[in-house]
């Protein structure tokens, strides 16, 4: 279990900057460089069932929303286009956050 522990933070280690931006695409002329909120988690342990036996058990998971992407275009023209869907999926949580936030601020004030 602890090889395989090695192995995987090694593999994750590198992947930082390449979970959100992605390797530019030539097309046409034009180059475009995916842009992602991405995360991952893992996770793992060991221990005791009921009969004593031995017991262990991991898992992991990841999502990415796109968010858009970087284009640059011939003359040196480099503009960021977004992807709306992505964009409100990602703003979502610090929407809601902010809403309870500032409904806290308000009841805190009318008091």
């Amino acid at each position: 279990m602890a090889e395989f522990v090695l192995d995987l933070a090694e593999n994750v280690a590198g992947v930082g900057v390449k979970t959100a931006y992605g390797d530019p695409v030539d097309l046409a002329g034009t180059t475009v460089v995916p842009v992602a909120l991405g995360w991952y988690g893992f996770g793992g342990g060991s221990g005791n069932d009921a009969d004593g036996d031995k017991a262990a058990g991991g898992g992991g998971g990841g999502a990415s929303i796109p968010l858009g992407a970087y284009v640059g275009r011939a003359g040196g023209d480099v503009r960021f286009e977004p992807n709306l869907i992505g964009l409100l999926l990602a703003a979502t949580p610090f929407v809601l956050v902010t809403g309870w936030a500032l409904k806290s601020v308000i009841r805190a004030l009318k008091r």
